[in-house]
């Protein structure tokens, strides 16, 4: 029989309240608060998310995301900076000690990525996994997510579809990871600094050969709430797990609300 888990859609909040009901998560089921737990979630305004270790001084123009509008958060998670904007965003936290779950990072991955993996199968995507060859793994990682997929990562037709970021920490592991219906490349090369417009637009036509969407795939629109629903059977099938649906109290908001507060504002500020 499949074990129950948690799962929470909480819609769409700014980029420090997103990340503070991650971490608020993986601090509640460390304490057994909660169960193994799934969250769903977007973005009420575009936001760029950087890794936790991620240098972004003389490379993050700062003056474009206030021209744009965009919110500027660092994760708890590490990896390279994602612009979250019209996509769906999942976060999930799991004991590191829980049965199905393999104590090598790459291998995690890989059983927490089978619920997109079949997410992208009820929308009719036909998406595979990454596996890099020996020569990009030791190129290693890029600024931007989205231009390089790492093992397990889901791809299409040599294309990277979604990018994930994961860490450890008291006994739990977090997952989290941007699935997008849209990618503003414009925007996105836009909030980092080039030595000159012209390698600007030769990374931004090199990503776009890299880096594909659900509506450019399908040639349809989607929603948030088709995403949800297809995903939501995703993760049920590929994690066989069942979801339990969760209510955040007014106590847990106002944890969240502080934590937002004095950690990721605080940050974003700095």
């Amino acid at each position: 029989m499949p074990e129950e888990w948690g799962f929470l859609n909480t819609g769409h909040h700014n980029a420090a309240t997103n990340m503070a009901i991650d971490e608020a998560l993986l601090n509640w089921h460390s304490r057994g608060v909660i169960p193994p737990t799934l969250r769903f979630y977007g973005w009420s305004a575009p936001s760029l998310s950087v890794g936790r270790l991620q240098r972004v001084d003389k490379r993050i123009n700062f003056s474009a995301l206030e021209r744009y509008n965009c919110d500027f958060v660092r994760r708890l998670t590490g990896g390279s900076a994602v612009l979250h904007d019209d996509e769906l965003t999942y976060s999930i936290v799991v004991t590191e000690s829980h049965p199905s779950i393999p104590t090598s990072v790459r291998e995690a991955y890989h059983i927490l990525t089978r619920g997109i993996l079949e997410g992208y199968r009820n929308l009719g995507i036909q998406a595979d996994y990454a596996y890099p060859s020996r020569e990009e793994t030791i190129k290693g990682r890029s600024s931007v997510c989205f231009e390089q997929a790492a093992y397990y990562e889901l791809i299409i037709d040599d294309k990277k579809l979604s990018g994930n970021a994961q860490v450890r920490k008291d006994n739990v592991l977090l997952q989290h990871g941007s699935i997008p219906m849209n990618i503003n490349e414009e925007m996105l090369f836009d909030l980092f600094l080039f030595p000159s417009e012209r390698m600007r637009e030769k990374k931004r036509t090199s990503f776009c050969e890299k880096a594909i969407a659900i509506n450019q795939i399908t040639n349809q629109r989607h929603t948030y709430d088709m995403l949800v629903d297809a995903f939501y059977h995703g993760f049920q099938t590929g994690l066989d797990v069942k979801f339990k649906p969760m209510t955040l109290t007014d106590a847990q908001w106002d944890e969240i609300n502080q934590l937002a507060k004095n950690k990721y504002t605080a940050e974003m500020m700095n």
